[in-house]
């Protein structure tokens, strides 16, 4: 590996804006917007996927390799991993093969110390309103209407629903909860911010509790937001890593995309497109998810207007779809085409290979996307490196560089909250219409009311289905979206729709990979991938 210097040099970012973390990977200092930001950004999302996952990192990383080798400033931008998922289901999230970030173990585990920061200024919040109401409640709290609740970066399903104060000087009892950092309403605010003021301000915003009357209490209010600052103003500058083989990368925030927003952090993304000529930037899991809340809620609020986009897809999970039969399985992946295209963009269809796909159903796999007008190509990136991806990378660059891209956002902002959650419903998940429990009937008029009527909504459910039930494969047909309660986010600007049963803190499973991971007797990590 050589030197985050030599990385940083090869796009054009001056050695005094890097802060070294050892040899490898550095934080970048913020400056001053060149207004010079010529970059095409390619959004890279998928099908929906399986349990296993279908290698959407790997693929944005190898692609900005092969970009690389085929002579462009290439960077991908990643979140950073969570610890729920390191040591839960999935393992990391640094890629995998020969399309990795290095080093891939410190970088999935505490890294910069960016969630660390993001917990502590959380926590610090949960506590100061806890204080306040202890020491005279000024500000005239309902203790039954706390709404900020405490994080941590595992999966813990034993605090997902809690009481604090318990002890006889502890102040009065109340519910409370757990959300891990990547659901935290810091987690998104952090990601979406553009600088340290802008930070502040969306800190300063946050709805963190209510007067019986009915009005909010936002964390300005509560006086803790300079401390939070503090606490975050090293962590809001993006991580420069790289891959084995050199190539740039930017990992940076990590809010999850079936809860929150789902991408990298804006100052992460506009550094990269300052400084390369495309950049990767993943969009979590499905183009339901991750790309919909792109083009629905990071873009009018960053500006910053995606080229093109990358569909990840694997012949297994496609069959999956359709109950073990490609053909049948394939409508999934038409209707990722036809969201993508529904946001004006162009798409790239990256077929990830697995060792034992054969030829003939990858063969069918590109007829159909050519049938549709999409390009198609095998992405062999975990195995082969840069030299695996060149052929995507080549129409992907193509498909960003032609100008056919017109991005657009699904509703405006004028909508009401429920009118936004329909048109997700229906013109993204395929579903016939919404049906809104009572509580989330009476928090929708309760935020309307409030002034957030403007805001974009969040639909916070299963990224294993289009529908609420992660047991519905294929693109499911006769159904309606069951949203059981709202959350306003007014620091991030996003109304959040908790659909089903998600949970804002994940469980573990009954073999987690936390079973798996263990130190070497050289000091090694093993099992962190």
């Amino acid at each position: 590996m050589r030197n985050i210097l030599e990385a940083g040099a090869e796009l054009g970012i001056e050695a005094g804006r890097l802060i070294p973390y050892g040899s490898h990977y550095a934080k970048v200092r913020l400056a001053p917007s060149r207004g010079t930001a010529s970059g095409k950004l390619i959004l890279v999302t998928g099908i929906t996927p399986t349990p296993q996952g279908e290698g959407k990192t790997v693929t944005t990383i190898g692609l900005a390799q092969s970009m690389r080798r085929l002579g462009h400033r290439a960077v991908a931008t990643i979140r950073q991993p969570s610890m729920g998922p390191v040591f839960g289901m999935k393992g990391g999230a640094t890629g995998g093969g020969q399309a990795q970030v290095t080093p891939a173990g410190p970088v999935n585990l505490h890294f910069t110390g960016d969630f660390h920061a993001i917990t502590s200024a959380h926590n610090l919040l949960s506590a100061m309103i806890d204080a306040h109401v202890f020491h005279g409640n000024e500000l005239g709290i309902d203790i039954r209407q706390i709404v900020w609740p405490r994080t941590m970066d595992v999966n813990d399903r034993a605090l997902r629903r809690i009481r604090v104060c318990e002890g006889e000087k502890d102040g009065e009892a109340h519910a409370s909860e757990f959300v891990i950092t990547a659901a935290s309403e810091v987690m998104a605010v952090f990601a979406l911010a553009q600088s340290h003021d802008d930070l502040r301000a969306r800190l300063s915003r946050m709805v963190v509790a209510y007067r019986e009357s009915g009005e909010a209490v936002s964390a300005g209010a509560i006086g803790t937001v300079g401390a939070m600052m503090a606490l975050l103003r090293d962590a809001l500058l993006p991580n420069l890593t790289q891959t084995g083989d050199g190539t740039p990368v930017l990992v940076h925030a990590g809010p999850f995309a079936n809860i929150a927003h789902g991408t990298s952090s804006v100052v992460s993304q506009t550094l990269a497109l300052e400084h390369a000529d495309f950049v990767l930037n993943e969009v979590g899991f499905g183009s339901d998810l991750g790309a919909e809340k792109y083009m629905d809620i990071v873009m009018p609020a960053s500006g910053l207007q995606p080229s093109a986009a990358v569909i990840v897809a694997t012949v297994r999970a496609i069959a999956l779809h359709g109950e073990g039969k490609l053909g049948k399985g394939l409508t999934n992946l038409g209707r990722h085409l036809e969201i993508v295209s529904g946001f004006g963009l162009p798409a790239v269809v990256a077929l990830n290979r697995f060792p034992d796909d054969k030829d003939e159903d990858l063969a069918t796999v590109a007829a159909y996307c050519g049938e549709r007008g999409a390009p198609c190509g095998v992405s062999d990136v975990y195995a082969r490196g840069a030299e695996g991806g060149l052929e995507v990378a080549a129409m992907a660059a193509e498909a960003a560089a032609s100008g056919r891209a017109q991005p657009r956002s699904l509703y405006s902002p004028e909508m009401g909250l429920e009118e936004k959650l329909t048109m997700v419903a229906r013109c993204v998940y395929g579903a016939d219409g919404v049906d809104l429990s009572d509580e989330a009937k009476t928090d929708c008029a309760r935020f309307t009311e409030m002034g957030f009527g403007h805001f974009p909504v969040c639909v916070a459910k299963t990224p294993l289905s289009f529908t609420a039930d992660r047991k519905r494969t294929g693109v499911p047909k006769g159904w309606r979206l069951p949203v059981r309660r709202m959350v306003v986010s007014a620091g991030a600007g996003f109304v959040v729709a908790i659909a089903g049963a998600t949970v804002r803190m994940p469980g573990l499973g009954k073999h987690p990979q936390a079973l798996e991971v263990d130190l070497g007797p050289d000091g090694e990590l093993i099992g962190v991938v």
